[in-house]
């Protein structure tokens, strides 16, 4: 039944370099540079920040509320806005009824509860409404340095990673911002990491299972798998926060089975693929589409269980009874689920930071988040003064990814490399839909939807800086050749981001510096007077 066992067993779960102990220590000791860099100043500017006028008002409203509810004055007259600066939390419009009250919101509460989390803990205060993306982005790079050392079986290039995802612009914009997005990468990338998590776990069942006596030509079934259910978990929170979460969920969860379907075939059983649908893809049915259509509901709990929710009883029935209530209320969520898609649909509408999805690898036209126009000379000691957020990645890091990532189909092309595939599949899942929509809907997009595929851009860095090193048997000459070469692109991106940080986090400089950091005119709507 199984042929060459101990031969597919060092094929099926390599060993990891190095130690438990380093595993750790390196990634927390990047991830804690990370996280200075991105809890610093975190209150600065005292301001809200572009969209941030909608996501920390919504969040407040769902902690106190528990769900969304209008505010205070318009796009031209933010009074909320105003008065939350100043310290006045009277910012709901009073309403006879709470339904009349209810606000329209284009995504999943979950992003918002997580922004409501910092609120709740530090108060409503720029601090407090950045806190929870700012916690998510220092998370997501250990978990970037993380899964790289398990995909790479290196330390150093999972703590490259890691370095790199932390030294990334737009990374650090939004982890400093009260967007959505960075809350959708960080469950984005846990969740693939949980499925690479998985991977490792699967196999060595396997290995176990098969070592244990004769099985059938299907093989042996893996039982519960949690890094699965985990997975699942984290995909269904992605979703939750933005709806764009599910092209991730699809792209993972087929490559989960298409990794247990190689797993089988690698040790050599007779039906690899029967196996696979038999006995991996129910659990993977449960794991990959029940548990995160769970997750997704119960992220709308406040909706469900208050009356003041958009459209909350939008078909309530004459009925009474607890079947009619749930029957009732889950139509009204569903009809609510359609505006959404229909308003996302129908997004036309012309921003000057817009921008084609083409565009984005090259960073042609990054998003102004902050820029006061009346900055007093005394602010920088000169004529005109700049105090900048410019969502904008590191350019040496985005176009080394570039080619890396090109660098990484023709390696998979000629070696199908589970780990360039990976790494290609969840690129493609998160930029090529947007092409869609830019075809299609014509739809109003800006290059901070990239932020979900940074760190599989980081990825096909790592990766490719792993063939550049070569295999620690490779020649000595090899091996100091690839280290330098690695190690001037990190720096480099080290320069190129510190360069860029004044502008990137607020920083109150000269305008001639500021002009001095636009690298394209295409980076400036309009002249500052």
């Amino acid at each position: 039944m199984v042929r060459n066992w101990g031969v597919s067993a060092q094929r099926l779960v390599p060993p990891m370099q190095g130690t438990v102990l380093w595993g750790w220590i390196g990634p927390l000791l990047v991830a804690l540079f990370g996280g200075l860099l991105r809890f610093i100043r975190l209150g600065e500017p005292r301001a809200v920040v572009f969209d941030e006028t909608y996501y920390m008002k919504d969040a407040y409203s769902l902690i106190t509320r528990g769900v969304e509810r209008t505010m205070l004055g318009d796009a031209d007259n933010p009074i909320a806005d105003q008065r939350i600066l100043a310290g006045n939390l009277d910012i709901f419009k009073h309403c006879p009824q709470p339904a009349d009250c209810a606000a329209f919101v284009a995504h999943p509460p979950l992003g918002k509860w997580m922004i409501g989390l910092g609120e709740w803990l530090f108060g409503m205060d720029p601090f407090g409404w950045r806190f929870a993306a700012a916690l998510a982005g220092t998370l997501s790079i250990l978990i970037m340095a993380r899964v790289a050392r398990r995909m790479t079986r290196s330390t150093l290039l999972g703590c490259l990673g890691g370095l790199l995802l932390s030294l990334d612009g737009l990374h650090l914009v939004l982890s400093r911002t009260a967007l959505l997005d960075i809350f959708l990468m960080f469950w984005v990338l846990a969740g693939f990491a949980c499925v690479v998590a998985d991977r490792d776990w699967a196999r060595g069942r396997l290995a176990e299972r098969l070592a244990t006596g004769r099985l059938s030509e299907l093989g042996p079934r893996l039982g519960l798998r949690p890094w699965r259910l985990a997975a699942g978990l984290c995909l269904g929170a992605a979703c939750a926060v933005k709806w764009s979460g599910i092209f991730f969920l699809i792209a993972f969860a087929v490559l989960s089975l298409v990794w247990d379907m190689g797993a089988r075939r690698a040790v050599g059983l007779r039906e690899p693929y029967r196996g696979a649908f038999s006995y991996d893809l129910p659990g993977a049915f449960a794991s990959m589409v029940l548990v995160p259509a769970a997750t997704f509901m119960a992220s709308w709990t406040g909706w469900f269980v208050t009356d003041g929710g958009w459209g909350r009883n939008w078909e309530r029935a004459t009925s009474s009874g607890p079947i009619f209530f749930v029957v009732d209320s889950v139509r009204s969520w569903l009809k609510y689920q359609l505006e959404v898609l229909g308003y996302h649909s129908n997004l036309h509408e012309y921003h000057p930071y817009m921008s084609e999805p083409w565009s984005w690898p090259l960073l042609i036209r990054p998003v102004s988040f902050h820029y006061p126009p009346d900055l007093p000379p005394s602010a920088c000691g000169a004529d005109k003064c700049s105090q900048a957020v410019l969502g904008v990645g590191t350019p040496a890091l985005w176009y080394a990814a570039a080619l890396a990532l090109v660098g990484l189909i023709a390696w998979y092309v000629a070696t199908r490399d589970w780990r360039a595939g990976a790494t290609l599949l969840a690129f493609g899942a998160g930029w090529l839909p947007w092409f869609y929509y830019a075809i299609a809907d014509d739809r109003t997009m800006y290059l901070f939807y990239m932020i979900p595929v940074v760190p599989f851009m980081v990825l096909a860095l790592v990766l490719v800086s792993g063939l550049a090193l070569g295999r620690r048997d490779a020649p000595a000459g090899r091996r100091s050749a690839g280290a330098a070469a690695v190690g001037a692109l990190a720096l480099i991106v080290l320069i190129n981001f510190g360069w860029l940080y004044p502008v990137l986090a607020a920083e109150t400089i000269t305008q001639a510096e500021w002009w001095a950091r636009m690298l394209m005119r295409s980076w400036v709507t309009t002249a500052p007077k």
